[in-house]
């Protein structure tokens, strides 16, 4: 029998609403919207079908507040996560909206209205005690604290929603299951004890034997519930890892497991997080849930140290246990026996006995570098999905980012150092110079700053596009502002998947020297004021933070400039 849904009724707004989803329809044409962001869509779809139960819509102040402070909904219900819907005050005035207003939901894909939220209240929160109590600090090392700095709006919007229809999938549509659909399915093939374990990462033979044997240890079979929405920055895309659990499940006893995939979008929030996944796993179905250690950790704090201690999301777990009904599986560290050809629990070992591991960072390095992976960590069909999306170094986009003041000679270096990769050949070569993406038809510095911003957005997006299919992608903007220049690397870093690789060059050329033999009259104009935002004129050439390489025309000719940033791409294994 499955597990029961958390506060006791399971919120399926779908079935629910079913009888009013064409007049619920009609009525969204007739509303103002919002287009919701990736995070929106992906908290929407679980409010809507359930998964968030016992949340019917996005959370009023009252429950915002008590879950921030308490882990609880002002009802006293359990619930660690916020739940909101952000807006701007532009967003307030543009669309009107107040208690009473009902306003049609979209989804950013395809534009289609998913829902209508009635509008409860408009609050305005305090993002940085948010970060402080949910995320342990407001430090931007943590992923969703620079989610809450940087994307998320000043003000939430709590109110009920009523669901018109689910997101639409193209994706792996066979493997996503809704909690009412995963529960008829357990109750078809007679799952009375389901072990759930929860990833956001490829999975190889010590996951196989870990559920494994904690599925037998409790007559249970194993559901397999890995995160398709947003993940940490940096992971391996959801393609290739349900391609990888696919070829996994195979590896299971007969019958003993089942995937299914979840879209949610992931805060990172350590113990917190532990206690929402807990929750989520519950309404699925599930009757236990494996902890991990550091369960959702982001990693490292700005200060080098772990955000939350190993067994602090197991701890919390724990701590709820009466209220969650649903039997935490502390994550058991395996490690191989090459004298056995088994793997055991670490604590488990004999004193003495050899045992092997691979860490994560070692098989990234393997990967990159196409270094053999041992068929005792990984199974071939996984390493050869993995190898296919990660390609060795060597065949890996990246871009180099030239930034420096106008006629500082990055213009030049960029065109010599195209030519110099060309000649290496092994990859394509894309050259992105100037503020567009055809400087040749624009004027330089005609454009109002936010067009500015707008044609860096462009350029940085198609510069992670050209990286991702393998290029090796020059882009030299005019690029004054810290600011614009980190949106840049973020844009790459996140969106060009395997070709994230960026590198940041600073042409430290002096304005003295850009100013004198600037040929084009660029500066002069901009002294008699014909023309505006020129840096070292008119604009502030704000100081390059952290590159990876410092250059100067004046103290390095061309030659040696673009020979430095080749030995940086051959340091980096890239050439």
């Amino acid at each position: 029998m499955a597990n029961a849904p958390h506060g006791g009724v399971l919120k399926d707004l779908i079935a629910r609403d079913e009888h009013l989803r064409d007049n619920l329809k009609a009525e969204a044409h007739t509303l103002p919207d919002i287009v919701l962001t990736e995070r929106q869509l992906c908290d929407l779809e679980l409010i809507m079908n359930g998964g968030f139960s016992p949340l019917e819509g996005f959370m009023t102040e009252a429950d915002y507040k008590g879950v921030v402070d308490n882990l609880r909904l002002a009802d006293g219900t359990l619930f660690p996560i916020p739940i909101t819907l952000d807006v701007s005050r532009e967003d307030i005035d543009r669309l009107s909206i107040a208690s009473g207003s009902r306003i049609a939901l979209r989804d950013p894909r395809d534009d289609e209205a998913l829902a209508i939220i009635t509008v409860e209240d408009v609050y305005r929160p305090d993002q940085v005690k948010e970060a402080i109590q949910v995320f342990g600090a407001d430090d931007p090392a943590h992923p969703s604290v620079a989610y809450l700095r940087n994307k998320v709006k000043e003000y939430y919007v709590g109110g009920k929603v009523q669901a018109i229809q689910p997101p639409t999938h193209f994706d792996y549509v066979a493997l996503r299951y809704t909690p009412a659909e995963l529960r008829a399915h357990f109750k078809k093939v007679a799952w009375r004890r389901v072990v759930a374990f929860q990833t956001r990462n490829p999975m190889h033979r010590a996951h196989r034997e870990l559920t494994v044997r904690a599925a037998r240890q409790r007559q249970a079979n194993v559901l397999i519930h890995p995160v398709v929405g947003l993940t940490k920055p940096g992971d391996v895309d959801h393609y290739t890892r349900v391609r990888v659990y696919e070829a996994i499940m195979a590896k299971y006893p007969n019958g003993m497991g089942h995937l299914a995939l979840l879209p949610l979008a992931m805060r990172m929030a350590g113990p917190r997080e532990a206690v929402w996944h807990a929750i989520i796993r519950k309404n699925f179905g599930a009757t236990h849930f494996i902890v991990g250690r550091d369960h959702a950790g982001p990693g490292k704090n700005s200060q080098g140290k772990d955000f939350y201690g190993p067994y602090d999301a197991q701890d919390l777990v724990m701590k709820y246990h009466e209220e969650l009904q649903i039997e935490m599986v502390p994550f058991q560290q395996m490690t191989y026996l090459p004298s056995t050809d088994e793997y055991q629990p670490v604590d488990e070992v004999p004193k003495g006995t050899q045992t092997l591991d691979i860490s994560g960072t070692e098989l990234r390095r393997r990967l990159k570098t196409g270094a053999p992976i041992p068929d005792w960590f990984s199974y071939d069909a996984v390493v050869k999905t993995l190898r296919e999306s990660y390609p060795p170094r060597a065949k890996q986009g990246f871009v180099i980012f030239l930034t420096g003041l106008h006629n500082s000679g990055k213009d030049t270096i960029a065109k010599a150092l195209q030519v110099t990769l060309n000649q290496q050949g092994g990859r394509s070569v894309s050259l992105l110079l100037g503020d567009t993406i055809r400087p040749d038809l624009d004027t330089p510095f005609t454009a109002t700053p936010e067009e500015h911003s707008k044609n860096l957005q462009r350029l940085a997006f198609v510069a992670a596009e050209l990286a991702r299919a393998g290029a090796a992608v020059i882009l030299a903007p005019n690029a004054y502002k810290q600011a614009a220049r980190d949106a840049i690397k973020d844009t790459v870093l996140h969106q060009a998947g395997p070709g994230g690789n960026f590198f940041g060059i600073h042409v430290a050329t002096s304005l003295e020297h850009c100013e004198a033999n600037d040929r084009k009259g660029v500066y002069a104009r901009a002294r008699r004021g014909e023309i505006r935002g020129v840096p070292g004129v008119d604009e502030t050439f704000e100081p390059v933070e952290r590159p990876q390489l410092t250059v100067d025309v004046t103290k390095q000719n061309i030659p040696e400039i673009v020979h430095s940033i080749v030995l940086l791409l051959e340091t980096e294994s890239l050439l």
